[in-house]
């Protein structure tokens, strides 16, 4: 269900009516000498303020989202409820997602909502890993950017609630000239760094895959992005690249989790 065109055609059915009442019932009443609108008018005019404003800021500002799965853990848990930044990479025609005014890119390090590249209409969360021009490497668990490796610290036991088995908690940091975001990930010791593909993908002669890992070039207008739960995480490294055109926005902030009240905040 596509909700943001819903709401477009209730604002369009909204605002005709609410005009109508200005413009012809609304002065026919008045020389009637009748206060109340007709039952009909009140519900499709009266809403229109509030469906317009819900749809502007829905589209242009900030939209909630849900988190499903714990492709993201540690640092977004199942049934996190997150607040996305829609206006931090440009100003988009709802709908049909179109960029009209380029206000920025997503840096290495982002946790982004985007658009499914097999299945549009699925809205998936990763992390940026690799911009434009970028030479990713993933092998033996470990992250190499142009040549750079990642640092990595800790290697606690943690349990992943998902599949209830403990996994090795990490902290990944990028190099400084690479943005120097840091963040927690997860690798899980009884699964192997190679990647078994079960079909090919757009742009998957930029990517040469090995026993221990991949590597891959980002091509001109895409993205590399991958899950902090490595291991546990459908990602680039299986089906390609995010194109520019599939942004939704940047991920901030946590603003409810029904089953674990104290996670209300923001994340790197």
């Amino acid at each position: 269900m596509n909700f943001a065109l819903i709401l477009l055609v209730l604002v369009i059915i909204s605002g005709i009516a609410w005009v109508a009442d200005k413009l012809h019932f609304a002065p026919q009443r008045r020389a009637a000498g009748i206060d109340r609108m007709p039952l009909w008018l009140e519900y499709s005019a009266s809403f229109f303020p509030v469906i317009c404003a819900v749809f502007v800021l829905r589209s242009f500002l900030v939209e909630p989202f849900k988190i499903p799965s714990g492709s993201m853990i540690p640092t977004l848990q199942i049934g996190d409820f997150i607040l996305v930044n829609k206006f931090t990479y440009g100003i988009r025609l709802p709908v049909i997602n179109k960029k009209i005014i380029d206000l920025g890119s997503p840096k290495r390090g982002d946790v982004v909502v985007f658009r499914y590249p097999r299945d549009e209409s699925v809205d998936y969360i990763k992390r940026i890993v690799g911009v434009p021009g970028d030479v990713i490497e993933y092998y033996d668990k470990r992250l190499k950017i142009n040549g750079q490796p990642l640092e990595y610290s800790g290697g606690d036991s943690y349990l992943d609630p998902e599949n209830m088995r403990y996994a090795k908690r990490y902290t990944e940091k990028f190099p400084t000239d690479l943005g120097g975001v840091q963040h927690d990930i997860l690798n899980d010791p009884d699964r192997t760094a190679g990647v078994y593909l079960t079909e090919r993908y757009p742009g998957m002669e930029f990517c040469q895959y090995q026993n221990s890992g991949l590597t891959c070039k980002v091509p001109e207008g895409h993205y590399f992005a991958m899950g902090d739960n490595r291991d546990n995480s459908a990602d680039s490294r299986y089906w390609g690249f995010v194109p520019d055109a599939n942004l939704v926005g940047r991920a901030f902030f946590v603003w409810l989790n029904l089953g674990s009240l104290g996670r209300i905040g923001g994340f790197n």
